[in-house]
């Protein structure tokens, strides 16, 4: 069986998940650790998740060249559509204020990957290196809260129930899920609408349960 090395808070393994499920191919799920190094290095020579171990021992990173390949190689191809720009477009701009209210958050919560303290300090000093001080983040919530709820109110005038699916539905979901970690947002109908029924297809539920 294949095997697919993740982090489970990460928006990119998040996608690769969902394809998987989507098309209801076992893998073998194997979390690293925050921390570890060898097991990446091991695999692709590089720090890095998402990584696909393929069932002749060979390994591919970048969750996107993972997705075609499932996609491609296993059944009938599932990602007809075309890349949605607008969604794409909304994707990058909303990135960083995801990101912001988000990642703080993550480094207070308990994943598999940092189930041990050297694992949590190790997470946070990541992310701190990236971000800036994430305590003087969490202070700016009120203000971040509002771009969100803003970009929010823009998705749902470009969101659509469309009726075949496009790797930007993957990374939409995936940055709806990690912004779902913010107590207090709340999605607008058609993104609500648009997560439940992507996360029962592909089977990565929503952080909203461990909401901060």
């Amino acid at each position: 069986m294949m095997k697919l090395y993740i982090y489970e808070h990460c928006p990119f393994s998040a996608r690769v998940r969902m394809i998987f499920g989507m098309k209801k191919i076992p893998v073998d799920i194997r979390v690293v650790m925050e921390g570890d190094v060898e097991t990446p290095m091991r695999l692709v020579g590089r720090k890095v998740v998402p990584i696909l171990q393929k069932d002749d021992g060979t390994a591919m990173a970048e969750s996107m060249d993972i997705i075609r390949y499932v996609d491609e190689r296993f059944g009938p191809k599932l990602l007809t559509d075309p890349v949605r720009d607008e969604v794409d477009a909304w994707a990058q701009e909303a990135r960083s204020t995801i990101s912001k209210l988000a990642i703080p958050r993550m480094t207070k919560s308990s994943f598999a990957e940092n189930a041990t303290e050297a694992a949590q300090n190790a997470y946070r000093e990541r992310e701190q290196k990236a971000l800036g001080d994430l305590e003087a983040l969490i202070s700016d919530t009120p203000r971040l809260l509002i771009e969100a709820e803003g970009l929010l109110a823009k998705l749902e005038l470009i969101i659509q129930d469309w009726q075949a699916f496009s790797v930007t539905d993957l990374v939409l979901y995936s940055q709806l899920r990690t912004l779902s970690i913010v107590k207090g947002i709340t999605f607008g109908a058609k993104a609500s609408n648009f997560t439940d029924r992507m996360s029962a297809l592909g089977g990565v539920p929503l952080l909203s349960d461990r909401a901060i």
